[in-house]
């Protein structure tokens, strides 16, 4: 199909991406295609899918031992009892095989360096890799909560100090973190139609609409980055947060298109501004976090201001996997905003969540995100798949193991 520039200029970006993806595969001559539509990584992380192939293996073995009295195809739930025992057998019946010296310095790891119950971890990546309840607690495993706690504390502050304790919610992807987050902060009354919010631009095209939408309708006020500034946000663009009106500021660091990380000059100043605006809620989408040298995230910088969105999707080539988690601070301002509402709205989120704890005004912002992205009345089948949960640590576990950064190195390198 021939197009003219008056048709294209009429269309959405999604459909202008259709279009020239369409024009792309049908050209006459040969040629290999670059759909940087949505950012596809060409290249993947081996060793966490290997561990991930055997440790499946491992867990099928055991649940078959457990129903043993059962029919062919009928297994049961993996024994807590002589796991590791058995584990340490699998690894040495099966030592030339890919992924089993990942998964022996994973028992090494969570034994000796992170001082977890080797038992209870390895009963829960097991039922969570076989995918055989529901996600418990709803907002992440156990110590899937706690390994990718770690990653995120060793990826996100850099060199500086960052003891704050903090919670997380699996989700699916950044664009999941995304949805989940502009919904509760609208149902919560902490964002509301007409309000101001920031956007440091340039961005990821599709952030741009999220505001726009019948559902949010907010005004836009954009921190411009400054090329001549090596895409840092100039002070004079960053004064706009004064403004009491803008309730909140999101951004992508290092940012997309652009590629940069905030320098410390600018995690400076706006750590200045968070001082004198208490009140400002910071969104920060740090997906490209973990291509960047000592780097240090507003989610470290200013931990009770900021909501940290982060994506395993780019780091580990693993977009399909759709693994994301958001983080918040136990100590934030969301929740202190929410105590303060006036009554009739505070009234109104208690009857909303009273079906799910007994206390409603103790319902903490991140567990609302998670009630919130089941509509309430199926709080109880929420949370992120457990096999996918799995994947996650394996990856999280797979850059903390890596002490010299090899893995990063070789990406830099290529």
């Amino acid at each position: 199909m021939d197009y003219n520039i008056d048709e294209l200029e009429s269309l959405s970006a999604f459909e202008l991406k259709d279009v020239l993806f369409e024009i792309a595969t049908k050209s006459i001559v040969p040629k290999k295609i670059l759909n940087a539509g949505r950012g596809n990584p060409n290249f993947l992380s081996t060793a966490a899918r290997d561990a991930f192939v055997q440790l499946m293996l491992f867990a099928i073995s055991e649940s078959k031992q457990s129903s043993a009295y059962l029919s062919t195809d009928m297994g049961g739930f993996p024994r807590s009892e002589g796991i590791e025992g058995r584990f340490q057998f699998f690894l040495h019946e099966n030592k030339d095989v890919d992924g089993i010296d990942f998964l022996r310095g994973v028992i090494f790891y969570v034994r000796d360096q992170l001082n977890f119950n080797v038992t209870e971890f390895l009963v829960e990546m097991c039922e969570g890799i076989l995918g055989i309840n529901y996600p418990v607690p709803d907002r992440m495993l156990l110590y899937a909560e706690k390994i990718v706690g770690h990653y995120i504390r060793k990826e996100m502050a850099g060199s500086q100090s960052f003891n704050n304790e903090f919670d997380l919610f699996a989700v699916e992807g950044g664009t999941g973190a995304m949805t989940c987050i502009f919904d509760s902060l609208r149902t919560n009354h902490l964002l509301k139609p007409g309000d101001k919010i920031a956007l440091g631009v340039p961005i990821f095209t599709p952030y741009l609409e999220i505001p726009k939408l019948t559902d949010y309708q907010l005004e836009v006020v954009h921190i411009c980055a400054d090329k001549d500034q090596m895409w840092q946000y100039p002070k004079t663009e960053l004064n706009k947060l004064f403004n009491p009106e803008i309730k909140a500021f999101f951004l992508i660091n290092p940012s997309n298109p652009a590629s940069v990380k905030l320098n410390d000059e600018s995690l400076d100043y706006i750590s200045s501004i968070v001082a004198k605006r208490s009140d400002l809620i910071i969104i920060t989408d740090d997906v490209y976090a973990t291509f960047a040298d000592q780097f240090v995230s507003l989610f470290a910088r200013c931990p009770r201001n900021t909501i940290l969105v982060y994506s395993y999707s780019k780091y580990f080539g693993a977009t399909g996997w759709r693994l994301g988690i958001i983080g918040i601070h136990r100590d934030n301002v969301l929740d202190d905003q929410i105590a303060i509402l006036d009554a009739q709205k505070r009234d109104q989120l208690h009857n909303r969540y009273k079906s799910i704890v007994t206390d409603p005004k103790s319902l903490k912002f991140i567990d609302r995100l998670v009630a919130d992205s089941r509509s309430i009345a199926l709080n109880h089948t929420a949370g992120l798949s457990t096999p996918q949960q799995v994947q996650m640590v394996l990856f999280a576990l797979f850059a903390l193991m890596d002490t010299s950064d090899s893995y990063k190195m070789t990406l830099k390198k290529n």
